[in-house]
């Protein structure tokens, strides 16, 4: 099975790390599509400073799917807790962007520095430019940055209407299209909506090439809802968000997370502004969406999935994939 997984942040990189398991029993090429719109804290700075796309997202997805999670793994994640001009940033930041300005490619520098992780897989950032993340929101605001969307939306006056890019025609690499193409299994999320997932669907090459690839596409819904972005969204609202920005009809599968957090770590997140994804299975199943349902849950002190659970939840979609049920009439 080719794999493709798209999207951002913390969720994706915690994905990848379960999957990586999987290859190459029941993966034999896996590849991520990495959104590089971030803006805030030490890729914001970077961005700024020396004009090259977010790191930060891509470091991430890196060190997930490093072979060993060895020493140099845990150099790549060290975060610089003093020093003038250094305090904030993570060393694989600095060491890929170092890369870059060198080779004068941001692909390039990613690469090699994936060969210096020996990663299973291969990261590639949807797109070489350096973008903003812009939205409209309902009361006609229009706001600049991912950081700063998230921060309106926690003011709860309003919610995003729209969602763009700027500048809007920016390309995908090529290899990304190609993976995409020849994917026997897409999945996006699971990740913050609209600054994770959906950048990468607002890179046209890679919103079309998703719809035209005749790979199963499966949407991770996420555990809970993020305050400022998807605040009262079901699962299916999730789904309509990115369905809506791609403009046609594509999902194929929906992975939902049927239980509920600790009562100690559930109240820690309602004081956050954060609620348990209702599981709307019926709204999702009118939509022509396949459920697949189960505990997902990490039994930590975060409400977030457990790579290994949802590794049998892949592995179980993968042999449906492979081997579909016959009806007979």
């Amino acid at each position: 099975m080719n794999v493709v997984s798209i999207g951002g942040g913390t969720g994706l990189s915690s994905l990848l790390k379960g999957l990586k398991k999987l290859v190459p029993e029941y993966i034999k090429d896996l590849s991520a599509i990495v959104t590089v719109a971030d803006n805030g804290g030490s890729s914001g700075r970077l961005r700024e400073e020396m004009g090259i796309p977010a790191p930060g997202d891509i470091r991430n997805c890196i060190v997930a799917l490093a072979e060993d999670e060895d020493i140099l793994t845990k150099i790549f994640q060290y975060r610089f807790e003093e020093g003038k001009g250094l305090k904030g940033h993570s060393f694989g930041n600095l060491f890929l962007t170092v890369l870059t300005k060198i080779t004068g490619n941001f692909l390039e520098a990613v690469e090699t520095t994936s060969d210096i992780l020996k990663i299973k897989g291969k990261i590639i950032p949807s797109t070489e430019k350096s973008v903003d993340l812009v939205a409209k929101f309902s009361d006609g605001k229009i706001i600049r940055g991912e950081t700063q969307i998230t921060e309106y939306g926690k003011k709860l006056i309003a919610k995003i209407e729209k969602i763009w890019l700027e500048p809007s025609d920016v390309e995908a690499p090529k290899e990304a299209i190609e993976k995409i193409l020849n994917a026997d299994i897409i999945t996006l999320g699971p990740g913050s909506l609209y600054t994770s997932v959906i950048p990468n669907l607002l890179v046209k090459d890679i919103a079309d090439a998703i719809v035209k690839s005749k790979a199963v596409k499966i949407y991770i819904s996420n555990v809970m809802t993020q305050y400022g972005e998807t605040d009262g969204y079901s699962a299916s609202d999730h789904i309509k968000a990115i369905e809506e920005v791609v403009g046609k009809h594509f999902i194929d599968i929906a992975v939902v997370n049927t239980q509920l957090p600790p009562d100690e770590v559930l109240k820690r997140y309602l004081k956050e502004h954060a609620e348990p994804v209702v599981v709307d299975a019926g709204n999702i199943s009118r939509m022509g969406i396949k459920v697949y349902s189960a505990n997902l849950l990490d039994e930590g002190s975060y409400a977030r999935h457990n790579p290994d659970k949802l590794n049998k939840m892949i592995i179980k979609i993968i042999q449906d994939v492979r081997f579909p049920k016959v009806v007979n009439g």
